[in-house]
């Protein structure tokens, strides 16, 4: 479920897929941190 959830939140950028991500890697007594093979997007306020 923590594959999914992530994997959905990297395309679509939906808060409640992060959110069920969060949940479900607490409730498997995991750290909650993004996978270490993605990268976190960063967004340049400048640039729009």
């Amino acid at each position: 479920m923590r594959d999914f959830s992530w994997k959905y939140f990297a395309k679509t950028g939906d808060v409640e897929s992060y959110l069920l991500y969060r949940q479900a890697a607490e409730a498997a007594g995991a750290a909650a941190e993004e996978p270490a093979e993605e990268e976190p997007i960063v967004y340049d306020e400048e640039a729009r």
